[in-house]
């Protein structure tokens, strides 16, 4: 709730000299609340309605999804003929101080710089190897335990989990979204809509399971996840000096080089909140695509990398339920690998081999990491 003296002074940093005669409740509905701001000025009294926004349900359930819908609002109200304008979109602080956000034509992200190498390229080398080394291993290892920690945080939610079963299909970033920026031709309109019905399907399967609902990264895919090799006594995930004399003494073969492999994120995406399966997929996706852009089919260190990940994840984390929930969150990624504007490198005949593994992954009842070859086949 809005403080009245942290409004009396915003409203002055606004408009200079005025005073706060009357703020209360107007009424509500269902999207929020409306209240009446009354100040006195040089020139007379002035009204102006303050609104929110319920903060759960109708899309509204994260602080920056009620930002989007004000700075729609902000940008767009004063254009349409008749219309009230909307003067400003405002934040409040912890400590409950009110900024203004509004007025902006773009908004930006500054974060720090992540260090180290991305999964990428350790995919990359898969391609020359039958089977993982020890480093291979230890890296999936990594990977699985940070996940079924993260995901341990549990959350009682029915509205957050069906918005993630719901965003997964339908975000403008996910299934839906994906396919309306495939170049015409790539797939019919008929093809794609098939995929997207298949996933809908999904929904109506998985809306019972809401106890699901886990603390999750959102976008764990091989880009996001940077590994760096660091010494044993340092802390934390940045490069420290003690990192690069370890990797200076790396370049010893004789210098015993005492290391801990550790990696950071970039980019968590589309909420905190939702079903393991979201990350789970969107990592081991790439164990699929990558051997199939190699290989034509999964085996060696692709093969053995996807059966160790979920091996160790469910070891892990105990949810043995993860096989059962896999497949909309697959048909979703499937997207993204066969995109040609991600991966214009890929032939028809790979994205064939991916649709098909998109289409059997949707029409069984679950997922066998052991059988992935005859999803493809």
């Amino acid at each position: 709730m809005i403080n009245r003296s942290e409004l009396e002074r915003y409203l002055k940093n606004l408009y200079g000299d005025i005073r706060l005669i009357d703020f209360k409740p107007l009424g509500a509905g269902v999207h929020g609340t409306g209240f009446l701001v009354e100040v006195e000025t040089e020139k007379g009294k002035k009204s102006y309605v303050l609104k929110d926004l319920a903060p759960e349900g109708l899309g509204h359930d994260y602080p920056s999804d009620r930002a989007a819908v004000f700075l729609l609002a902000k940008d767009s109200y004063g254009k349409l003929p008749k219309h009230i304008n909307a003067l400003d979109v405002i934040s409040q602080k912890e400590d409950g101080s009110l900024i203004s956000i509004g007025g902006g034509i773009e908004y930006f992200l500054l974060m720090e710089r992540a260090e180290g190498e991305n999964y990428f390229n350790d995919l990359n080398e898969f391609s020359k190897k039958d089977s993982l080394n020890e480093s291979d291993r230890k890296k999936i290892k990594a990977m699985t335990v940070y996940l079924s920690e993260i995901h341990s945080i549990k959350k009682v939610s029915k509205t957050l989990y069906w918005r993630k079963l719901r965003d997964t299909v339908g975000h403008g970033e996910c299934l839906m979204g994906v396919f309306d920026t495939y170049p015409d031709g790539t797939l019919s309109y008929e093809e794609i809509a098939a995929i997207e019905k298949k996933a809908i399907d999904w929904i109506a399967i998985l809306k019972p399971g809401y106890n699901r609902l886990s603390q999750i990264h959102g976008d764990f895919h091989p880009g996001n996840i940077w590994f760096t090799l660091r010494d044993a006594g340092t802390q934390g995930h940045g490069v420290s000096e003690k990192q690069k004399d370890v990797e200076s003494c790396r370049r010893v073969p004789e210098s015993p080089c005492p290391s801990i492999i550790d990696f950071v994120l970039l980019d968590r995406s589309r909420g905190p909140w939702g079903d393991p399966a979201d990350d789970v997929t969107a990592l081991t996706i790439n164990y699929i695509f990558f051997s199939i852009n190699h290989h034509g089919k999964v085996r060696g260190a692709y093969l053995e990398g996807l059966e160790l990940f979920f091996d160790e994840y469910v070891r892990m984390s105990g949810d043995k339920e993860i096989y059962d929930v896999l497949a909309p969150f697959f048909a979703f990624r499937g997207a993204v690998v066969a995109n040609p504007i991600f991966y214009p490198e890929l032939t028809r005949e790979q994205r064939g081999i991916i649709f098909r593994f998109v289409h059997r992954v949707l029409d069984a009842e679950r997922f066998i990491p052991e059988k992935v070859n005859d999803y493809i086949t």
